[in-house]
């Protein structure tokens, strides 16, 4: 709850340093919080499955020596 009133706040000042009355920058604020809140796991969940299926695409190619397994 914290985190969306703060992307709320940081987006009304920005709304507000244009002019504008900021309303509709603590709602893009808001929306952008939100996002950030889904998309980092995904992208966390996606790093650590890239990093393990090419350690073990390594590991293949050293115990093989099959080099067009470790390219892909």
């Amino acid at each position: 709850m914290v985190d969306n009133i703060v992307g709320m706040a940081i987006g009304a000042a920005i709304d507000r340093s244009d002019g504008d009355s900021g309303v509709g920058g603590a709602v893009g604020g808001y929306l952008v919080q939100e996002a950030i809140e889904i998309v980092t796991p995904l992208l966390i969940t996606f790093a650590i499955g890239w990093g393990v299926q090419y350690l073990a695409r390594r590991a293949f190619q050293a115990v093989t020596g099959d080099d067009a397994v470790a390219r892909g």
